[in-house]
């Protein structure tokens, strides 16, 4: 038996509580190795105690949480307004955590279904600075890819991370980390630094760590075939961990959209009663649970995907 405590970090602004919720949800759901998880939680403001309290029901015996409110923390930074700061704070991991050598991070709008305890046990990350999923870029991504100085076959996707924090202290990484920052022309903020500054020191994982969008729409197989193969693509749609890139099923009908519910549905309800949903997105929910909807709802995608990309 594992005695340390696998750290995980999630980061968070307060709109996004249960969304984060039932992420930490199921990774612990999909946590069959014996140990414990340190949760440690980036947050933008202070979090109210009533929250923190609803947030260790999760894991209970299983589980600890600490909360790090960094706001202002990151204010010479360049930040799109696609995105918040809180996207940034992974990039500070190093010197929040001086205890740690080696972390897991993760986005909140992911449903894990793999054993995120067993995966950080097992790998060694060498003279890595991460270990990642890197993506299969499409055509119109080129020209991002190049400018930022990243060839299309080493780009990464930042949203699930394990960090050698030992190896980004010791070579001033931080430092770097927010130079870099500064630049106005990046399109997707703290994954471009990373794969500006880390690139050739990056462990390729399996893509079922972090399945993107785009890793289940059956159009850009193609471009997942050119890094990865048919057992992949079998993997990432059996219990790949889907990481909702582009729209929220919270929001909006998306790719593994049941998916979503099905974990949120599982929450404890003094969880789920701290936000206010769409109801017509949650009646959909319901509807996808039953057989006939579930029918309906699939033939009408196919149909869609058929008549767009025909």
């Amino acid at each position: 038996m594992n005695t340390r405590s696998v750290p995980l970090v999630v980061a968070f602004t307060p709109n996004y509580f249960v969304p984060a919720a039932t992420c930490i949800y199921s990774i612990l759901a999909n946590m069959h190795t014996e140990g414990r998880l340190h949760i440690i939680c980036l947050l933008s403001e202070e979090l109210p105690e009533r929250l923190k309290q609803k947030l260790r029901m999760l894991g209970e015996g299983r589980a600890c949480y600490s909360f790090v409110n960094l706001k202002g923390r990151l204010q010479d930074i360049y930040v799109d307004a696609k995105y918040t700061e809180a996207a940034s704070y992974r990039l500070l991991l190093p010197d929040l955590l001086p205890d740690d050598d080696k972390v897991m991070y993760i986005d909140c709008d992911m449903i894990v279904r793999n054993d995120l305890a067993r995966l950080y046990y097992s790998i060694d990350l060498g003279t890595n600075y991460l270990a990642a999923v890197f993506e299969a870029p499409m055509d119109f991504q080129m020209e991002h890819l190049k400018a930022i100085g990243c060839a299309p076959s080493e780009y990464i996707n930042s949203g699930f991370l394990i960090m050698n924090l030992e190896l980004m202290r010791r070579d001033g990484m931080v430092g770097k980390f927010m130079e870099a920052s500064k630049a106005d022309y990046l399109e997707f903020p703290d994954q471009d630094v990373l794969n500006q500054l880390c690139k050739k020191r990056i462990l390729g994982l399996p893509p079922c760590y972090n399945s993107i969008r785009t890793f289940y729409l059956p159009q850009y197989k193609p471009f997942f075939l050119q890094r990865y193969t048919e057992q992949d693509w079998a993997d990432v749609h059996r219990h790949g961990t889907v990481h909702y890139t582009g729209a929220k099923p919270w929001n909006q009908f998306t790719v593994e959209f049941r998916l979503w519910w099905q974990y949120y549905e599982q929450l404890p309800v003094e969880i789920k009663e701290e936000w206010k949903m769409s109801r017509k997105i949650h009646l959909l929910s319901k509807l996808c649970k039953t057989s006939l909807g579930a029918y309906v709802i699939n033939g009408l995608q196919t149909l869609y995907r058929r008549l767009k990309y025909q």
